[in-house]
């Protein structure tokens, strides 16, 4: 099967799937739209999550827009996920695996929907620029201004032409310029040091609305270097189709909803924000931020405006990139690091899906463990601030069976190690928010890494063997009680110590005959 040719194609797949709301009623995208999302990620479980479309927007000011707005509508929950990669829940790491391992190269064509409607030169403002589009705030009576939550910056590598596209919130600050939050090291920032050793400034693109592949492969910190439209495509199964801007020597996915076309200069920076982060608390914005002054608007008739909903987790972006870190560094450990026994890896949405990481390992020696461990924090430089190695009979997403873990099978004296050489990127714990202000760069911290793996033979977990849990649970949906969501553990196994005579008196008492134990014991008693 093909994939979604475009993203209203994928609405229709959304709403075929009962996962999608229409909001027909007149809404204010910039004090109502973005608190109707919000609620269902501050009352509603994850499976009952939807995308939301709004098909009449105004704003403050009493204006109406010539054009939708979708929110959510690439995680509002794992279902969502799924179908924005086109496959199951069941499939998502194979997908990520295949996109990885096999990427496609981009195809490109010589016209797209793209570019139906163009603004430029001296008819760029006609409809409004930037204006033109019902861009909402996303945290009202917090955000000084619209922001983009869902653009895709398309750059090159002015040496080796390689391509990159990355997710980054964007501040709109006129007509025809947005700031962009993008520091070192992201890498449309270490494109944008090169074209200043050049003296030049930055051809860029900002891409709204395309296919949902390229959303997904944006916000994943793929290795620099690779191409994440190519990552893209690897996941559709086929090239994603390109077309060539109308301003700049760049190409864009052809059946976008908008495209935004400019340049970054190199000899000045600009602040932008402050912005409602994945942390749960503001990001303050900062002074060295790069700014785009935009050259030419291009989008479909009547365009739908995408954003993601971030902010306080759980969330939208912070669920989109929890999964796809976890199948980008189960990927890491696996394949590049070479380590056979890992069997999981589970990001926490409640950390923003970045900080908390919780890595699951079958039969594993320590130093694997370790390697395992290391290897996730070595990956990026902020994220991964709590990083737990976990045996697989423990669930890495579950913090219920993760506390129980290290609860019972780790020694802080023994099992904790502090690494250096991560930078806070928006914690506000790195440091008071006044002193962060007065610098350039994200100021240093430590990730701690803990190895909660059983180190020798445990007894028995405390629970029914699976035969009986099995049993019961048949007569359980039988007896038309609740449905069920198992937690692991949901049997009891050997892990490893559990003498021979204990299991034989297990097995009386399972015959009845635990009386012949009694009698044994009564022999065997101790004078005191």
């Amino acid at each position: 099967m093909a994939y979604y040719k475009d993203l209203r194609q994928y609405i229709q797949v959304l709403e075929e799937n009962g996962k999608l709301v229409r909001i027909k009623r007149e809404i204010n995208k910039d004090t109502e739209l973005m608190p109707l999302v919000r609620w269902q990620y501050r009352g509603l479980p994850d499976q009952e999550r939807k995308a939301f479309l709004f098909e009449n927007v105004t704003d403050v000011k009493g204006r109406s827009y010539n054009g939708q707005v979708l929110v959510a509508s690439h995680d509002a929950s794992r279902d969502v996920y799924a179908l924005a990669m086109a496959t199951t829940q069941e499939g998502i790491v194979k997908k990520w695996e295949q996109a990885q391992m096999h990427p496609i190269k981009p195809k490109l064509v010589e016209s797209g929907v793209c570019q139906e409607e163009v603004h430029l030169g001296s008819n760029l403002l006609e409809h409004g620029g930037l204006g033109e589009f019902a861009i909402p705030i996303s945290t009202p009576g917090f955000d000084n201004a619209p922001y983009f939550s869902a653009g895709n910056y398309i750059t090159k590598d002015p040496e080796t032409g390689i391509g990159n596209v990355g997710n980054y919130r964007t501040m709109v600050k006129s007509p025809d310029r947005m700031g962009v939050s993008a520091k070192m090291p992201q890498h449309m920032r270490q494109n944008w040091q090169k074209y200043k050793e050049r003296g030049l400034p930055m051809p860029v693109a900002t891409v709204v609305g395309p296919i949902p592949n390229v959303g997904c492969a944006a916000v994943i910190k793929i290795p620099y270097g690779i191409d994440e439209i190519d990552i893209a495509g690897g996941i559709a199964g086929e090239p994603v189709e390109m077309v060539k801007c109308k301003t700049i020597d760049l190409e864009v996915p052809g059946t976008a909803e908008i495209v935004i076309e400019g340049e970054i200069p190199t000899d000045c920076l600009e602040r932008e924000g402050p912005f409602g982060e994945f942390t749960g608390y503001m990001g303050l914005g900062a002074l060295s931020n790069l700014f785009v002054n935009v050259k030419c608007i291009t989008h479909r008739k009547k365009p739908i405006w995408n954003a993601y909903l971030s902010q306080f987790p759980p969330s939208e972006s912070s669920l989109m990139l929890q999964i796809g870190q976890e199948a980008i560094h189960y990927k890491l450990l696996k394949y590049d690091l070479g380590i056979d026994s890992v069997v999981d890896v589970g990001y926490h949405n409640e950390s923003g899906g970045r900080i908390l990481c919780v890595v699951s390992l079958k039969n594993s020696t320590t130093p694997q463990v370790w390697q395992a461990l290391y290897g996730i924090c070595a990956r990026t430089h902020f994220f991964s601030k709590i990083i737990i190695a976990v045996d697989d009979d423990i669930d890495p997403r579950d913090m219920d069976s993760v506390a129980w873990a290290l609860c019972y099978r780790m020694q802080p004296h023994r099992d904790i190690h502090i690494a250096k050489g991560k930078a806070a990127s928006l914690d506000p714990s790195a440091g008071p928010p006044e002193e962060r202000e007065k610098i350039l760069v994200d100021p240093p911290t430590t990730s701690l890494l803990i190895d909660a793996t059983r180190k020798w033979g445990y007894p028995p977990t405390s629970l029914p063997k699976r035969e009986f849990m099995e049993r019961a649970r048949k007569i359980w949906e039988e007896e038309g009680l609740p449905a069920l969501t198992p937690k692991m553990p949901w049997f009891g196994t050997s892990l490893g110590y559990w003498p021979a005579e204990i299991e034989e008196e297990a097995e009386l008492a399972l015959r009845g005959e635990h009386y012949v134990t009694g009698e044994k014991l009564a022999k065997n008693r101790i004078k005191v």
